[in-house]
């Protein structure tokens, strides 16, 4: 069985808007529901959980119905944090899941999630027992010697941009949320599953990536959304 765990649980200050991002409308439709038709497509996707935001666990579910997203099985209310959320999600599965099924981890947010991609990281999850989307870094990054200057670069070549959807056998993610939060480790400030699952010291799997699964954080990715959905559209 393999179930996508779609994070929507922010609050989207940083875009300056009146609701949530996740719920705005681009071209009528809510973000939210345009990711979730990427899941509810994928044949090889078998249910969906959402972990939403407090308070908006009943418009989620209304626009499920609205727009046929009926692989929609879980709605689980948010955390105070990212890992916190997704840690929700993880353990509502217990009992609903096997050790060998398959968990996706993706961004309520990132509303461009490719079929192939998809398919790519559960191929790398069943090989290895995780996938991770990755594509090559394309620009040159400096570490800092200050505010102002820098004396060492990192050669871009050894860099990998990892992203979400992310694909992990449940029985490994949710040992690796139980351990983390019980031990504090890969838990607070910008900490993911991706780099909690390397704090505790296990291997990630690069999958396939698209440099077109942006993750809509400033007015400027909601341009570049709807620049796509035209292109799209043409």
């Amino acid at each position: 069985m393999n179930v996508a765990i779609i994070i929507a649980g922010g609050v989207g200050s940083r875009m300056g808007l009146d609701i949530p991002k996740q719920f705005v409308h681009i071209y009528g439709k809510p973000v939210i529901i345009y990711t979730l038709e990427g899941f509810q497509r994928h044949p090889e996707i078998d249910a969906i959980e959402v972990v939403c935001l407090s308070g908006w666990e009943d418009t989620l579910r209304d626009y499920a119905r609205q727009y046929g997203i009926a692989k929609l099985k879980w709605i689980v209310t948010g955390g105070a944090s990212g890992q916190e959320s997704i840690r929700n999600g993880v353990y509502n599965l217990e009992g609903e899941l096997a050790e060998d099924d398959i968990a996706i981890i993706h961004d309520g947010i990132r509303p461009m999630v490719d079929s192939s991609v998809l398919s790519d990281v559960l191929r790398v999850c069943r090989l290895h027992g995780n996938g991770v989307t990755a594509t090559p870094y394309n620009d040159q990054i400096f570490r800092i010697l200050d505010d102002h200057s820098t004396r060492e670069y990192i050669t871009r070549e050894t860099l990998r941009k990892v992203a979400t959807p992310q694909a992990y056998k449940y029985g490994l993610l949710l040992a690796a949320y139980q351990r983390a939060f019980a031990e504090g480790i890969g838990i607070t400030g910008s900490a993911y599953t991706n780099t909690m699952m390397v704090d505790l010291g296990h291997t990630l799997y690069f999958a396939a990536g698209s440099d077109k699964n942006i993750k809509l954080t400033s007015k400027d990715d909601l341009a570049l959304f709807k620049a796509y959905l035209r292109m799209e559209n043409d």
